[in-house]
């Protein structure tokens, strides 16, 4: 990459996160094993990360105010290119969260990869990796529980519970989510033609 197009980079990136949101961003890095660009949006409470000695991976990224990443001991979370996490965004990764790229994660959304204690009669909590693909969209208030893989493009309605894998390009919504409709991928069409 030539001077030019890193300069022309900078005030693109600059027009549309300002400098204190990056100078948060910087601060807000310093949490993550590896971070690229973070930028930190919406005023306070600010994000926050709850590390038990887990991995937390982060690329170019936004994180709005009240979001809270917990990682345990042994936890690993990913989050891919260009995706945000709106307000109040709870991430609990006790085993692997993986989140992909371009996602739009709304405000209260919970994803969570644990029962966070033992169920009546075990001695050890049930930790299933969650797995979302890239360009999902979920909704205000949705719940990802363990084990659940979202496939790419998939659109999880607001409110929606999803307990089982969710298949790309599709929507799913209610308690628990179920597939209501599938959709075709708008740019894939572009590229056919």
């Amino acid at each position: 990459m030539n001077i030019s197009d890193l300069i022309y980079r900078v005030r693109l990136r600059l027009k549309k996160f300002s400098i204190f949101e990056h100078i948060l961003g910087l601060i807000f890095a310093r949490k993550f094993t590896k971070a690229k660009i973070l930028v930190v949006s919406g005023g306070r409470p600010y994000p926050k990360v709850i590390n038990q000695g887990g991995e937390l991976y982060a690329e170019n990224c936004q994180f709005y105010s009240g979001v809270r990443l917990e990682i345990g001991k042994n936890g690993k979370l990913i989050i891919k290119n260009g995706t945000y996490l709106n307000r109040n965004t709870l991430i609990v990764a006790n085993k692997l969260v993986e989140i992909g790229s371009d996602c739009k994660i709304s405000w209260d959304v919970i994803i969570m990869d644990t029962d966070l204690h033992p169920l009546p009669g075990k001695t050890e909590t049930i930790d299933r990796p969650v797995v979302i693909g890239n360009n999902v969209w979920i909704g205000c208030r949705a719940i990802i529980l363990k084990g659940v893989k979202i496939g790419n493009g998939a659109i999880i309605a607001a409110g929606s519970v999803v307990t089982k894998d969710i298949p790309e390009n599709s929507i799913a919504a209610g308690v628990p989510a179920k597939v209501i409709s599938y959709y075709s991928n708008v740019k894939e069409n572009i590229d056919v033609i």
